[in-house]
């Protein structure tokens, strides 16, 4: 398997793989290929953080780390949300997910940053690392339950003193 960077031509092969991944997911708007295509355009964008995994020549799986803000006062944490990973039906249970998520940690980390967060599965996200983000101090702003807020520290200790509400793109709102 071959992961690498999204490049421009993979944009509708991501556009429906996103599409199948999410099709029979109950705990999603099934428009996260509308989020990404936002996304892509919005200054949250990093380049070298919207990846794809391919296998046999063939787009299977796609992660995008963008950058958010964590908020306390007038006081801004950069930091990344994970949203979406993605892997095509005929090819999840593989692995494949969790390669792109170390992949894109890894990545993210050689860029400088030094946190992550995700709004996602409780039981699946704390094996790479996620704790629940209201061990730190930090909030969604999203009403959804507390065990599926979850941050990372890419670089140990770099959220021992943040705290604050978490401030995603506007494309997350559009």
């Amino acid at each position: 398997m071959i992961i690498r960077r999204e490049e421009p031509k993979d944009y509708p092969i991501v556009f429906t793989l996103l599409e199948a991944a999410f099709r029979d997911e109950m705990h999603s708007d099934h428009k996260e290929q509308f989020l990404v295509e936002r996304l892509r355009k919005s200054q949250a964008f990093v380049n070298e953080l919207s990846i794809v995994a391919e296998q046999d020549g063939e787009i299977v799986g796609y992660i995008l780390l963008t950058e958010i803000d964590i908020q306390q006062n007038e006081e801004l944490t950069p930091s990344l949300a994970l949203a979406p990973v993605a892997v095509l039906p005929t090819h999840q249970y593989k692995g494949i997910g969790g390669q792109l998520i170390e992949y894109a940690h890894n990545k993210a980390r050689s860029l400088g940053y030094q946190s992550v967060v995700v709004l996602g599965h409780e039981t699946y996200y704390p094996k790479f690392g996620y704790q629940p983000a209201e061990n730190f101090g930090i909030r969604f702003p999203f009403d959804v339950p507390a065990e599926n807020c979850m941050v990372l520290e890419l670089v140990p200790g770099s959220l021992k003193n943040v705290k604050g509400l978490v401030r995603y793109s506007p494309a997350f709102f559009e």
